[in-house]
């Protein structure tokens, strides 16, 4: 009888930012560990999703898009990423079906000469939106920037090839027992998990200059012992006056909004009611202020 192989290790997906890595992630593990929004640097820390297969244990890293950085918090978002490349045993290079190969995904493309150690992979994602001779062009397009392990199209939306992509990471892992608890989905702390699910719910319709601007912390998380409720005290730190303007909104009527969209991703999380009070603060030019960066948690 043969003998079965069990593997397990890290692999992390690369990209431009808004190319569907924290989506795709989501999608593999079953729950969702990373934040998504259409915004480009939504994702800000390397969150890790933990994917259970018959044959091994594949753990996820999901990273910031790469870019090229205008303040310090994009600097330090950078640097997150190479921290983490040249960690992991497999780097999945994510591009877009729907869109052209650009620059930017060039410029990806060269940095993944930095990290000879891990395994090189490229996953077409979104092919559901875009129609099948596109795909196969950009396959063919993908396929002459290196040499890959393998090339894989998928969505994460419609959930087309995901069981491939899985296996096939699983192979390029190395052999080993389980990293992680069965049971474990990520190693995120639940009050991460809540102020992320409130700065997602904050993202959605904001204007372009505000999403890097917004970060948000958490004061407190109470149980009540009486009730099936559970109390969240947050704060959203916007970097001027005007932009707590925007976020309140008239009569307090978008800070509403936000405060109901965070709540229902909330209680599935904890599994609880969930009362929400968000204050929304001030701090000054944050992202480029090395104190203000630290106390945010960057």
């Amino acid at each position: 009888m043969g003998h079965h192989l069990f593997r397990a290790g890290f692999a992390t997906f690369v990209g431009r930012p808004n190319v569907g890595k924290s989506t795709l992630t989501n999608a593999l593990v079953g729950e969702k560990v990373a934040i998504t929004s259409s915004k480009p640097q939504t994702t800000r820390r390397a969150i890790r999703g933990v994917v259970h297969h018959a044959d091994g244990q594949l753990i996820l890293v999901d990273t910031p898009g790469v870019h090229r950085p205008r303040t310090l918090l994009g600097q330090r978002l950078n640097d997150v990423v190479q921290s983490t490349l040249g960690d992991v045993d497999v780097i999945g290079f994510c591009l877009p079906a729907d869109e052209k190969l650009g620059p930017g995904d060039r410029f990806i493309n060269e940095q993944l000469d930095q990290h000879p150690k891990a395994k090189k992979v490229a996953i077409v994602t979104k092919i559901d939106a875009a129609p099948r001779p596109l795909v196969a062009e950009r396959l063919l397009q993908i396929s002459e920037l290196r040499e890959w392990e393998t090339i894989i199209p998928v969505s994460a939306q419609s959930r087309i090839q995901l069981d491939l992509l899985t296996s096939e990471l699983i192979k390029l892992l190395p052999e080993s027992e389980r990293l992680y608890p069965a049971d474990s989905v990520t190693d995120e702390g639940l009050d991460h998990r809540i102020a992320e699910l409130v700065r997602e719910a904050a993202l959605e319709g904001v204007q372009d200059e505000l999403p890097h601007s917004l970060a948000v912390t958490i004061d407190d998380l109470v149980e009540r012992d009486d009730k099936e409720l559970v109390e969240v005290y947050a704060n959203l730190w916007v970097e001027r006056d005007s932009q707590k303007g925007i976020i309140i909104g008239k009569g307090g009527e978008r800070l509403q909004e936000i405060g109901a969209r965070a709540r229902a991703e909330i209680e599935p999380l904890v599994g609880k009611q969930v009362f929400l009070s968000i204050r929304v603060k001030v701090a000054k030019e944050w992202q480029r202020d090395p104190k203000q960066l630290g106390r945010l948690g960057f």
